[in-house]
């Protein structure tokens, strides 16, 4: 199953800060994929994580991307207030 697979995947590595997934995105924009010695760029720019370690948490980025862009995954279920507006205002106006 393939949401099995991705969740053991996420948990073999170690855990990712905020500031650490900020850093992470704002290093793939910077560097695309023909950069050379792109995943050392990324590892350096990322402080604390390796190479592989930027390598495997983009490839599983990739993985939830086809997951979300094939509908595999659900819309999350938002308990909404105030008459259904979820915190947003009606902006038909």
């Amino acid at each position: 199953m393939a949401s099995n697979s991705i969740s053991s995947s996420r948990s073999s590595g170690s855990s990712w800060t905020p500031e650490q997934n900020k850093l992470f995105e704002k290093a793939l924009a910077l560097y695309d994929t023909d950069t050379p010695d792109r995943w050392q760029k990324i590892a350096k720019a990322v402080r604390g994580k390796s190479a592989d370690e930027i390598k495997r948490h983009y490839e599983i980025l990739i993985e939830d991307v086809k997951h979300i862009e094939s509908g595999r995954v659900p819309f999350p279920n938002y308990r909404c207030s105030n008459n259904n507006s979820c915190g947003f205002e009606d902006q038909r106006s």
